[in-house]
């Protein structure tokens, strides 16, 4: 069966259309002739290629948002998806040449839509033989090397495997080893060679380096199995293992930022490292970089130990950029050698949707759509989260609702039964709603838009203290009489929504005109004040018991449930059961904001 029967050819009717014509060129895109460089004195042939690069595509394939069922429109007019990027891929091919060009991503592709968890968890390609919607697309497009993200290890081993069985491109992680090992447990690096008449083959090395940050975040697919090292020290190891087989540039496509920091801080090695990559590893050309979700063009670091200038660039995410590096080559006493390099990225909104790439996702694209618009129960009222950040709200003590009641489900009969349940949730977003009304799958994804599994663990009072404090950094110190302004209290530049943790059950007050790490007041279980021994069992998500966000003791707090339920299906199997979402039956009011003891609102 070949890739488009597998994938689907029913059309849906979301915009598309074919480039048009000159879009790119007006935007300045236009063929790169050859020259003599001066920056050699002319001497020896000279030719331009061009690397083009995505990254944290987030199985976004058409300009779809599969939580409002309209196409994807943001303030700025950006636009997402693979098939707006391969209309930007196959001009770019036309203006400078096929064989001029290379493509590769830097990772964060299987996961992030409802298209993306469809095919993982529903109706899953291990079982359907089907492939996948984001391995038929960059098959198609033609990508040349693409390099794994943390995402890329959601679903699983055994899922990775399979995706990457499809993918015709190499999957590169040389840092993510067998355990225990240095053996690299997916393929290194691949060299291309580009053949451009008239000229000496051109030999592009791309080295790929993945995320530490996987054993935390996804610490229950790899323990054991697989480890990630360090991302300078692995490419240390690997540039010249690269440089002696004779390439003449050398890219790295690298999941990571390039801030210098981590979410997890010392835990592991450095998560945002693409820099440091750059100024302490020689050998290296130019840096395809992602994870920080950032649309950075280009950026210059000059090596410290060979003075030498690496190019940068990060796309923004979804596909709403695509990178795009030219680099300038010349014939020196007969050998290739850089003598310019530079980036930029191309807005994909220029463009439509590349209709062939639509075409080829559009049964999957369909099937997705019809799941996500299933209705699962009625609410008697419209429940927002537009003010989860600031406020105890309905819409967030229904995660805690459900996620208590399952807990209290599986460990009745145990001896942590007699323990009090409290519950985490966080305002994963702030545009969802629960409309009066039909509640379909699609509003519960919009609520919960992360793949994150439920666990248990236990948590003394002091410990649950220590975590809301921690939390409590969310909010900036804001003086009594300063006006009520809620939006422009927060530090979300450096700790965002989903860091904002709430528990249910206990109460407590935050008072935000206190420093931070002196603010949670009145902790108390069923009117008393808590005793900081007590021990609670605390029902959380996967990302955050595994230390994602940096939270206190709870990583290393005993785990009492972790049956790998889905807390996204978990809402919708409650909702359905229930067939009626009514806040009275859940609905508490357990915390609030208050500046010198006095409420805010």
């Amino acid at each position: 069966m070949d890739l488009q029967r597998r994938s689907g050819l029913n059309r849906r009717g979301f915009l598309t259309g074919v480039t048009a014509a000159g879009a790119l060129a007006a935007a300045g895109w236009v063929a790169i002739p050859e020259q003599a460089s001066a920056a050699v004195g002319g001497v020896g042939k000279s030719v331009t290629i061009t690397v083009m690069g995505t990254s944290d595509i987030h199985s976004h394939a058409v300009n779809w948002d599969y939580y409002k069922d309209a196409a994807y429109a943001d303030k700025a007019g950006n636009v997402v998806g693979l098939a707006r990027v391969s209309s930007v891929v196959n001009q770019i091919r036309a203006d400078r040449g096929r064989e001029r060009t290379l493509l590769f991503d830097a990772g964060d592709t299987i996961q992030g839509t409802p298209l993306g968890f469809y095919y993982a968890t529903v109706d899953p390609i291990t079982k359907s033989g089907a492939i996948h919607p984001m391995a038929a697309q960059m098959n198609a497009i033609g990508y040349d090397a693409v390099a794994l993200g943390n995402h890329e290890f959601n679903y699983g081993l055994d899922f990775l495997d399979a995706w990457i069985a499809q993918m015709t491109a190499p999957v590169l992680g040389a840092n993510a080893v067998r355990a225990g090992t240095t053996v690299p447990a997916y393929t290194p690096y691949t060299i291309k060679t580009l053949h451009i008449p008239g000229y000496k083959p051109i030999r592009v090395g791309v080295l790929g380096l993945t995320n530490p940050g996987i054993v935390i975040w996804d610490k229950v697919h790899v323990s054991g199995k697989v480890e990630v090292l360090d991302i300078v020290e692995t490419a240390r190891r690997w540039v010249p293992v690269i440089r002696d087989q004779g390439v003449d540039v050398l890219v790295v496509s690298v999941h990571s930022g390039d801030s210098g920091t981590s979410s997890y801080g010392d835990a592991l090695p450095n998560e945002n490292a693409a820099g440091l990559l750059a100024e302490q590893v020689p050998g290296i050309d130019a840096i395809l970089f992602g994870h920080a979700h950032k649309d950075i063009p280009q950026r210059f670091v000059t090596n410290t130990q060979t003075g030498q200038q690496v190019v940068l660039s990060e796309p923004m995410c979804w596909g709403q950029r695509l990178s795009v590096f030219d680099i300038e080559l010349q014939q020196v006493r007969g050998q290739w050698t850089v003598v310019s390099k530079k980036a930029t990225n191309v807005n994909t909104n220029t463009v439509q949707d590349d209709p062939a790439l639509v075409a080829l996702v559009q049964a999957q694209h369909d099937a997705v759509v019809g799941y996500v618009n299933k209705p699962v129960a009625t609410s008697t009222e419209e429940l927002s989260a537009a003010e989860s950040c600031w406020k105890d709200t309905a819409i967030l003590d229904y995660i805690n609702k459900v996620q208590v009641d399952t807990v209290a489900k599986a460990i009745a009969g145990t001896a942590e039964a007699a323990l009090p349940i409290v519950s985490i949730a966080a305002p994963f977003n702030p545009q969802a709603t629960f409309p009066a009304g039909e509640v379909t799958i699609r509003d519960v994804a919009g609520l919960y838009i992360y793949d994150n599994t439920l666990l248990a663990s236990v948590l003394t009072g002091a410990q649950i203290k220590d975590y809301l404090e921690y939390s409590a950094k969310y909010f900036q110190q804001v003086p009594p009489s300063a006006p009520v302004d809620p939006a422009g209290w927060t530090n979300a530049m450096s700790t965002p929504d989903y860091n904002y943790d709430q528990f249910s059950g206990v109460t407590y007050d935050v008072d935000i005109s206190q420093p931070q790490g002196s603010r949670i007041l009145n902790l108390s279980w069923q009117g008393a004040p808590v005793d900081p021994t007590q021990r609670f069992v605390v029902a959380v998500n996967n990302y955050r018991q595994s230390g994602g966000g940096g939270f206190p003791h709870i990583a290393t707090a005993p785990v009492v449930y972790n049956a790998q339920v889905a807390i996204r299906e978990a809402i919708v199997a409650y909702a359905s059961a229930a067939g009626v979402i009514d806040p009275k039956d859940f609905h508490v009011v357990n915390w609030r904001l208050v500046r010198a003891g006095v409420p805010v609102f």
